[in-house]
């Protein structure tokens, strides 16, 4: 099994594990229109397998475009590589309206979440045990994994971050979606951003909603699902 990269079955380790005292905030993606890069962002933690042990990566994604706006690897699961993440994100992009992340512990964190009090963004958390909360990075994980991770087959940590590297640098400029209109991340994010899609958004009471809307998201999501149904 080894030399074919062939692994067992058995669950691997638990990224979403939350912490009994730090604070839970309410979803607030349900029935937003998402019109404009930089209004949502979204995070999660997943595995990667490694010959001599488990690391850890964690990426930021913009909702509207898909694109990958930071990205970290890490051997353990402390909070810091995933602030360390967020402060890159902010610094280069910005900051979004709204940030929704899961309810693990690195995300619930003071370190964490006092960044995006600070910053003035929103803070919303997928309900517990419902993954299409978040589904654009749940995909994301899905991609990463069969074009670059389970290809590559990578021997420590230092192969992965150049593979991941390379391949981050594909997804965003040259891999297109086709729920993106078969355009790529990049071509959707600076077209948008260039084009004067950064309206002034008219809120409603909530502060969440946002017109004239532009895209149907219940329309994107199904896509999505479809298409993990077809791979599947």
């Amino acid at each position: 099994m080894k030399q074919l990269g062939l692994v067992g079955m058995a669950p691997g380790p638990n990224t979403s594990k939350p912490h009994p005292q730090h604070k839970i905030y309410p979803y607030l993606l349900r029935e937003v229109d998402i019109i404009r890069p930089n209004q949502v962002w979204s995070t999660d933690i997943t595995y990667i397998r490694l010959p001599r042990g488990f690391v850890y990566l964690v990426a930021i994604i913009d909702w509207y475009s898909r694109k990958v706006l930071s990205w970290r690897l890490s051997n353990t699961m402390d909070a810091g590589f995933c602030v360390d993440c967020l402060e890159e994100a902010i610094k280069t992009y910005g900051r979004p309206m709204i940030f929704n992340s899961d309810q693990g512990s690195q995300f619930t964190s003071d370190a964490f979440t006092e960044v995006l009090i600070q910053n003035g963004i929103a803070i919303s958390m997928d309900g517990r045990g419902r993954a299409l909360d978040n589904i654009f990075v749940e995909r994301l994980w899905r991609t990463v994994k069969y074009e670059e991770v389970y290809l590559k087959q990578h021997s420590n940590i230092q192969d992965l971050l150049m593979g991941l590297t390379q391949y981050f640098q594909f997804y965003n400029q040259d891999r297109w979606h086709q729920s993106l209109a078969y355009k790529t991340p990049d071509e959707v994010y600076k077209t948008a951003i260039g084009g004067g899609a950064m309206i002034v958004d008219k809120f409603n009471e909530t502060g969440l909603t946002s017109e004239p809307v532009q895209q149907n998201w219940d329309s994107a999501i199904q896509l999505e699902c479809e298409q993990d149904s077809i791979l599947n």
